[in-house]
């Protein structure tokens, strides 16, 4: 099973990618529905994730942030089928193990996401390093250390697009948060966009194509 938001995400990022690069996802979405509402295990479908991109090298950017949504569904929904305390189980730890260098930080933005739905509170970006990734927690310094570019920028939260930008620029080449940068404060600026707002994202993007497509992402979780 896929859950729907998730499903709803695969279908804006693709959607917005298309938009934006001009590269026909059509095929990409069918093969990616496919993985994400199969049966198999979890490293089976991070195979055959891994095929598709590798198949469609045009597309090769959004291999991580899908990795992150295959990782969301799978808590959300194929846990269902297993044990209670699967979590826990030394099988899940060989999979964290193996797969410690996959993903981004976009899956933590998806957890909290999922968080304030659940809450029933406004995604917030304030609320989301402090009370989410508790970076001001003695024992959370190496979330603090991946975030310290967005920390010390909070202030764009009320800043014009180009500006973000212009800062996402200036990180550096290493920072884990590079990438992501400009879609996270562009969502947290504005977590409801109109069209025209959204069009206004892309026309400052770093990476239209990738930029809107996590956003998309967001909003589907929003």
């Amino acid at each position: 099973m896929t859950d729907p938001k998730v499903s709803s995400a695969i279908t804006g990022a693709l959607q917005a990618f298309t938009a934006y690069d001009g590269y026909d996802t059509t095929t990409l979405k069918t093969e990616l529905e496919k993985v994400f509402s199969s049966d198999d295990t979890f490293m089976s479908k991070v195979d055959a994730l891994d095929k598709i991109f590798d198949d469609a090298p045009k597309a090769e950017e959004l291999r991580e942030v899908f990795f992150d949504l295959l990782l969301v569904n799978f808590f959300s929904e194929d846990v269902k089928k297993l044990e209670d305390d699967y979590l826990e189980t030394p099988e899940w730890e060989k999979i964290e193990e193996q797969t410690l260098d996959r993903g981004t930080e976009l899956l933590n933005l998806l957890l909290y996401l999922n968080e304030c739905e659940d809450e029933d509170i406004e995604p917030e970006l304030e609320d989301y390093l402090k009370e989410f990734l508790l970076v001001d927690e003695d024992e959370f310094q190496d979330e603090h250390r991946i975030y310290e570019p967005v920390i010390a920028n909070q202030v764009l939260i009320e800043s014009p697009l180009a500006e973000v930008k212009k800062v996402a620029g200036t990180l550096p080449e290493d920072s884990e948060v590079k990438e992501l940068f400009y879609p996270m404060i562009a969502f947290f600026q504005n977590t409801d966009p109109e069209e025209a707002e959204k069009k206004e994202v892309a026309e400052n993007a770093v990476n239209a194509p990738f930029d809107m497509a996590v956003l998309e992402i967001l909003l589907s979780f929003k």
